[in-house]
């Protein structure tokens, strides 16, 4: 029975992490760049933020298959890092949203009876 759930474990389960900043100085890097983003797209990657993309993985194999499809892709130019993270790491990972721009309103004021 044990076996059954060891498909389901958090540590097995994985998150592949692509960062990248490529050069877009001339149109041969631009499409270059964007092909690149195409790319990542087609393999299943999601967009996180403008140059972090993320793809689930169901097994340290089928991340190890992603990150070879990864490579094939890499521009001539630029910087690639790629950072698999198991899904209790991903889990734990915090995201914050911008800050407020205005105060919070305030609280309305008691009413008062005498």
């Amino acid at each position: 029975m044990a076996n059954q759930f060891a498909a389901l474990s958090a540590y097995q389960v994985m998150w592949l992490f692509v960062f990248f900043d490529l050069p877009t100085n001339t149109k041969k890097q631009r499409h270059a760049a964007a092909r690149f983003r195409k790319d990542l797209c087609q393999d299943g990657f999601t967009m996180m933020q403008y140059s972090v993309y993320v793809r689930h993985c169901a097994s340290s194999e089928s991340l190890a298959v992603h990150l070879k499809r990864v490579q094939a892709a890499i521009p001539e130019e630029g910087l690639v890092s790629a950072l698999p993270a198991t899904d209790r790491q991903f889990g734990n990972m915090t995201n914050f949203v911008g800050k407020r721009s205005t105060p919070p309103p305030e609280a309305p004021l008691q009413l008062e009876f005498f």
